[in-house]
């Protein structure tokens, strides 16, 4: 949870960058993406909330499934903006997310903008991640000053203030509850079909979500 203090310095934030004028926040937003990670499971288990159920005292003990190693978990990377989804990316097992790896993940984001919306990159493009150690490594940082991408950052672990937090990832896991996939390939068909589905206003919602958090 995010201190009182920290939640006021992150809302001041967003008062001065649109200064009261809705002219404003709709350019920022339109130029905004959104990145971030989060891990998930190649056999996914129903959330503890869809796995209730109402029963009578008397009624035996329901069974549960142990809980799952880490072998079966990969960490996955979406970065998408108020259009859609620009780029997904998952982890193999045995890697970990570096400041060269992110770098890497960056430079296939910014084809894939230059392929898909290259007015964006005209525009001047702002990036909306958090303070992670790979994110706000030197060599990030020389990466985003080489680019001239802008920075909205806002504290780890703080999913709340995030779009792929608070609305996004949510989503995809209720979406993927009870279902087991045997490789990675398998894991992005499933979420390349759920993310086709999905209506524009889904990812406009959760980029403009941002002005009430």
């Amino acid at each position: 949870m995010l201190t009182r203090q920290w939640r006021w310095g992150y809302d001041a934030y967003w008062c001065v960058e649109f200064g009261g004028d809705f002219r404003a926040k709709n350019k920022l937003f339109d130029n905004l993406i959104t990145g971030d990670e989060t891990c998930v499971h190649l056999n996914t288990s129903e959330t503890k909330r869809d796995s209730m159920t109402w029963k009578h005292p008397s009624s035996p003990v329901t069974k549960k499934f142990k809980v799952q190693s880490s072998a079966a978990k990969r960490m996955v990377t979406v970065f998408w903006d108020a259009k859609g989804v620009i780029l997904l990316g998952i982890l193999l097992h045995g890697h970990c997310i570096s400041a060269a790896q992110y770098c890497n993940t960056l430079d296939c984001v910014r084809d894939a903008i230059r392929r898909k919306s290259p007015g964006l990159l005209r525009r001047g493009l702002v990036l909306q991640h958090n303070n992670a150690t790979p994110h706000s490594a030197n060599l990030t940082q020389q990466w985003l000053q080489r680019y001239g991408w802008e920075i909205l950052s806002h504290p780890a672990h703080s999913s709340d203030l995030a779009p792929s937090g608070f609305h996004l990832f949510g989503s995809l896991k209720r979406n993927l509850g009870g279902m087991a996939f045997e490789t990675e390939g398998d894991l992005v068909g499933e979420f390349k079909n759920w993310f086709s589905d999905l209506d524009f206003d889904f990812f406009r919602v959760g980029i403009y979500s941002l002005l009430s958090r």
